[in-house]
């Protein structure tokens, strides 16, 4: 959630962040009048709490008829502390549910707008003329046939739409573009994690994944469990009720998982392929951190994200995301998008955010910071998270980016090593397929 301070020392900020998001800015007012509530309502109890204290020490005194009215006013007065603490309990839950229904503040640069307002960065990378080079490039699902790598048919068979299964090359190129992205994470600092894919609803909470995200996401019936979406959601949770020596910070966690999505507002939306799916498995990177030193880190994150779409030599672009296609936890967003040749168009491959002290207030997680006078004092901290691979979504771009006249793919100088050093992969035979 954000800042409480922010909120009633600045309202005219939360209002034009909502407004940059394209929503309304009616929870404003609505926070600040249970805020007020609220407020009254600890006021009005602690002062019929010292009441009743007050009143138990003149009962102790009293005597004869004084002490009997004193006692039928001690009884009254139980009674109404009793309401006031009810009153002051619903106060507080009206103000902890509208700050949590208020989505995080946006930075000054995030473009305000939707999905197609988004500020371009930087291009990467020249896009292949295929009718130059005399031929018509294939679309990833031709290639994943002609190449035995992906299978889509029995995917549907055996789980329904929007499934499949890697197999063959395509097995193998999976495990290879985890393995290369678990390496750099490595070499690049960072501690290797295997989190749980379910999670209990608190984190699910705390990662603002049951606001607007809530229909895309997997609950375990008869169970309070979830299927995380994301590594974020357990990461995040990883050091929820914890105080971290801020002197230590940052905490970074490449967390390889499987990913579960209902993809519930995507009906009709690239339904051809893999690259909307109800199942896949990612290296996501997590970062605590400071506040000041946050928007560096996510520059951090986002050159990491670069590194890796380089060392495949895609072709690719770097957006600014605007604050209406933000999450509901995210500060600022950025992604790269892979030129899909198939489709003549940028599509998401990674993206890296930072979501400020907005998951670390909901899951309770603080910072230990020295103070100038030789003490300590706790303080809010920061998280990020950025897509380091998210694998199908690089296999598309791998496949169509690097694919020859004769359907042989070229592969990436860095990817070879991971492939038994295979420089080309090579169509299946018809006979050979399964």
């Amino acid at each position: 959630m954000i800042d409480p301070r922010v909120l009633r020392d600045d309202p005219a900020r939360v209002r034009a962040s909502l407004a940059k998001r394209g929503l309304s800015d009616e929870v404003v007012d609505r926070s600040l009048a249970a805020d007020s509530a609220r407020r009254a309502a600890i006021a009005e109890f602690e002062a019929k709490r010292a009441e009743q204290k007050s009143m138990g020490k003149l009962v102790a005194q009293a005597k004869g008829e004084e002490k009997t009215e004193l006692l039928a006013r001690t009884k009254a007065l139980a009674a109404e502390v009793k309401a006031a603490e009810a009153a002051q309990k619903e106060a507080e839950d009206t103000w902890n549910e509208c700050l949590s229904s208020m989505p995080n503040l946006t930075a000054e640069q995030t473009p305000p707008g939707g999905e197609e307002d988004f500020a371009l960065l930087e291009t990467v990378g020249e896009i292949r003329d295929f009718a130059a080079e005399g031929f018509a490039p294939r679309d990833h699902v031709e290639l994943g046939r002609m190449h035995a790598a992906i299978d889509l048919e029995r995917g549907a068979k055996v789980s329904g739409s929007r499934f499949y299964f890697f197999t063959g090359i395509g097995a193998r190129l999976h495990r290879a573009l985890i393995a290369m992205a678990l390496d750099m994470a490595h070499e690049n600092g960072f501690t290797e994690v295997v989190p749980p894919s379910l999670v209990k609803p608190r984190a699910m909470e705390g990662t603002g994944f049951l606001g607007q995200a809530a229909d895309d996401v997997y609950t375990i019936e008869g169970q309070d469990m979830y299927l995380v979406g994301t590594s974020e959601v357990p990461m995040a949770a990883y050091h929820s009720d914890e105080i971290l020596d801020a002197e230590q910070l940052p905490f970074r966690y490449a967390a390889v998982s499987p990913c579960f999505r209902k993809e519930a507002g995507s009906h009709g939306k690239d339904t051809r392929g893999i690259f909307r799916v109800h199942w896949f498995d990612k290296v996501e990177m997590f970062v605590y951190t400071t506040l000041e030193e946050a928007p560096a880190e996510h520059e951090r994150l986002l050159a990491w994200e670069r590194q890796f779409l380089d060392a495949l030599e895609l072709s690719y672009r770097v957006i600014d995301v605007a604050a209406g296609d933000l999450g509901l936890s995210a500060f600022r967003k950025f992604d790269c998008e892979a030129w899909i040749p198939s489709q003549e168009r940028y599509r998401e491959v990674t993206s890296t955010s930072n979501c400020t002290d907005f998951q670390t207030r909901r899951l309770d997680t603080r910072g230990r910071f020295a103070k100038e006078d030789g003490g300590t004092a706790t303080g809010p901290i920061a998280t990020l998270n950025g897509t380091l691979c998210s694998v199908n979504r690089p296999i598309i771009a791998l496949l169509e980016q690097h694919q020859q006249a004769d359907g042989s793919v070229r592969v990436p100088k860095a990817l070879q090593p991971y492939l038994g050093g295979l420089e080309v992969l090579v169509p299946v035979h018809p006979a050979e397929q399964a």
